[in-house]
């Protein structure tokens, strides 16, 4: 992968991790190493982390006692504390199974024993791409769920970060029977609460009906979707899964979504997404603790799955979304009023064959989404030939742009862009009166290695001007040769032409080794990298997220944030860094009770709109 040689950047500032949090001060952590997974019989409860004396070398799947809880009285912002508190390694508190069946009932122990015998003698050997014992290695290992505890601040949390910085991520509640991909975790919200410059920390599942459906019974019923229904096994695993449907296991009306990608502020409700189901309202309590309400249909309006990457307005505050699938329409765009109404769906049946649609983007007049070369292939997992996701060599890559109150699809128009495949956009914005759009995004490469092996991608990040007039490509150029992914913009500038975006470089993702600030002014020059900071060496961070000032300012003026994990001590921050900052200086950083895992999006929710959940109903 590159190395971080930009002028930009200066070691760290006065405040940076090495100098302020020396590695002696915290306790040593191990990892838990996967080396093999035991199928059992008995009901699983949760993985168990390993102590560092811990010499086992097979992982198996007993309880965590939780600790008593944290004093309320320790340290904040270095305050002396009347009660010690607990060493990080032992801060793991879990909420264990409420309802779990002892012994488990006839029909899921039959079940049981077909999932073993499939794992046993019809799946094919793991790839180390799939097998759990390497996808869950470090610091993708899983951790128990965290109540609210009070944090040790170091520097000063600004008050525009009074509120709650929430990331959704995976983290499987079981030890995964067969294989398991990254995409394949139940949601987990790594929730910092901030209020007056003290923070309090906050880990918990998205109680997905699929989640409370697997607790109660006390082990995984649902395969996973990316790494199980591959070849003879995947068929013989959705046999599995009827049967368990029809003895009653579970109710499929109710989804099987994971709700681990994203999160939605819309009107007044705070919502957990994954594009695969609808979305779970959940709530953030006073004291920083994370509560799970349940799916929500917008009042019966939306039966399916939604995108993870809904676009909000930033002056209107509607909500531009969509779905896709495997069955015709493959594409349906939608919008949601500001008020939480969702208007009818519009079928794009130009869209002709079921691709893997992440993302896309809007501008004042359009919205526009890519067409890639991932496509879902239901016939090969059908026939046995392949997973049911997969790369398609002979199509070319494509953009559709829409008028974004369009009621149908007539004024579609899809313009080839070939080798543009784009998982996440980073802003787009009209030019000339509309008659051509410009679409800032990450192009993916190479793309056949997008769900397979994540550590040989590259990101690109590329400027795309389209001339709707002439429907075609009149400009592509690119403004970085880092691997950047995860490009985060000021909101107030979404779908409006803006200047800076800050991104993540992908070591590979989900681990990113810095944060790098682009300005669009320079698309053309040599790089667009204006600001960069990296997190030293064995840190990796995730997605960062901006938060302007209170006051309002120039577009870049205020705060970039995200969670960093330091492998070599086992321990993970929160960090807030200065935007305007040529090396992007850390100016408060917090020391959180448990590592957050790898994961993928986040979102800032003010206090003032914190307080308006009470609205809930």
């Amino acid at each position: 992968m590159d190395a971080i040689s930009s002028p930009f950047l200066a070691p760290f500032p006065k405040l940076s991790l090495n100098s302020a949090f020396p590695k002696t001060t915290p306790p040593r952590i191990t990892f838990p190493t996967i080396t093999n997974v035991r199928i059992e019989e008995r009901p699983q409860t949760q993985l168990r982390l390993q102590s560092p004396a811990a010499t086992a070398t097979t992982t198996t799947t007993t309880a965590v006692a939780a600790p008593p809880p944290r004093s309320s009285k320790e340290p904040i912002n270095g305050r002396k504390a009347e009660a010690p508190s607990l060493p990080l390694e032992q801060a793991r508190p879990v909420r264990l199974p409420s309802k779990i069946s002892s012994p488990p009932s006839l029909p899921v122990t039959i079940c049981n024993i077909l999932d073993d015998l499939i794992n046993n003698f019809i799946d094919r050997p793991l790839r180390s791409s799939i097998n759990p014992k390497d996808v869950l290695a470090n610091n993708c290992a899983p951790v128990g769920e965290l109540p609210p505890t009070k944090c040790t601040v170091q520097g000063r949390l600004p008050s525009c970060l009074d509120g709650a910085y929430i990331r959704n991520g995976p983290n499987p509640r079981f030890v995964p029977r067969a294989g398991y991909h990254l995409f394949d975790g139940d949601g987990m919200l790594h929730a910092m609460r901030i209020s007056g410059g003290q923070a309090t920390f906050c880990s918990r599942f998205v109680r997905t009906y699929k989640f409370t459906r697997e607790e109660e019974v006390g082990s995984p019923i649902y395969p996973n979707y990316f790494a199980g229904f591959e070849g003879a096994a995947g068929l013989a695993r959705g046999g599995v899964l009827a049967v368990r449907a029809l003895t009653g296991q579970f109710n499929p009306l109710n989804g099987a979504g994971l709700a681990n990608t994203s999160l939605l502020f819309l009107n007044n409700k705070l919502m957990a997404l994954g594009e695969s189901d609808l979305p779970y309202a959940v709530r953030v309590t006073p004291d920083g603790d994370v509560e799970t309400i349940g799916r929500w249909d917008f009042g019966g309006k939306l039966t399916m799955g939604m995108t993870a990457h809904p676009k909000i307005d930033p002056v209107t505050g509607e909500i531009f979304s969509f779905r896709y699938g495997p069955i015709p329409p493959f594409l349906n765009y939608f919008r949601i009023g500001s008020d939480g109404s969702k208007q009818p769906d519009v079928p794009i049946f130009s869209f002709q064959q079921p691709s893997f649609v992440h993302d896309f983007a809007i501008t004042e007049r359009y919205a526009i989404f890519p067409d890639m070369q991932i496509v879902m292939k239901p016939l090969d997992m059908l026939t046995g030939e392949g997973p049911p996701v997969g790369y398609d060599a002979g199509k070319v890559a494509r953009i559709g742009v829409i008028p974004r109150y369009a009621t149908d699809d007539s004024e579609m128009k899809w313009i080839e862009v070939p080798g543009f495949n784009f998982v996440h956009t980073v802003n787009a914005w009209d030019e000339k009166g509309g008659e051509e759009v410009v679409l800032v995004a990450a192009n993916t490469m190479p793309v056949e290695h997008m769900l397979e092996r994540m550590d040989l991608l590259h990101c690109c990040v590329e400027m795309v001007r389209i001339n709707l007039k002439e429907g075609k490509v009149v400009g592509r150029k690119p403004l970085s040769t880092r691997n950047l992914e995860w490009g985060v913009i000021n909101p107030k500038f979404l779908g409006r032409k803006n200047r800076f975006a800050f991104m993540a470089i992908g070591d590979p993702t989900p681990k990113v080794r810095g944060i790098v600030k682009l300005d669009f002014d320079q698309a053309g020059e040599d790089d667009c990298v204006v600001a960069a900071r990296s997190f030293g060496e064995r840190c990796f961070a995730g997605e960062p997220f901006f938060v302007g000032k209170k006051e309002g300012g120039d577009e870049d003026d205020g705060y970039v944030l995200t969670y960093m994990q330091d492998e070599g001590s086992g321990e993970s921050r929160f960090v807030v860094m200065d935007a305007k900052s040529p090396t992007l200086d850390i100016v408060a950083s917090v020391r959180l009770p448990q590592r957050v895992p790898y994961g993928f999006h986040g979102l800032f929710v003010s206090e003032k709109d914190l307080q308006k959940q009470k609205n809930w109903k």
